[in-house]
């Protein structure tokens, strides 16, 4: 597996767990501490920490720490990763529907 891949491999390992996906969806109208994740959730706080030092590693969120505790952010590079990712297979299938579609004008035209 090349380096670029396995980058790939954990943060898609990292979102598609329901509860970090959950996570990540909360964590998009602001910071929260471990403590607000988990009640929001339903979520027991060892479980909610071991999550989110997977999305921490994966690097979609980031943690500030303030006096004694830790606030979580998301974090752009993750996410940008995605959107890389995506944005490659988007660009295949938008080349190969050009082709198509120049090919099926010149069979039309012919």
């Amino acid at each position: 597996m090349l380096m670029s891949d396995a980058k790939y491999m954990r943060v898609f390992q990292a979102v598609a767990d329901e509860k970090r996906f959950e996570i990540l969806k909360l964590l998009q109208s602001g910071a929260k501490t471990v403590g607000e994740i988990a009640d929001s959730l339903g979520y027991l706080q060892p479980q909610t920490s071991k999550h989110l030092k997977i999305l921490h590693q994966a690097g979609l969120v980031r943690v500030e720490a303030v006096a004694n505790k830790r606030i979580y952010h998301l974090e752009k590079d993750g996410f940008t990763v995605l959107g890389d990712w995506l944005s490659s297979y988007i660009q295949r299938w938008e080349d190969q529907l050009d082709r198509l579609d120049a090919y099926l004008k010149e069979e039309e035209e012919s």
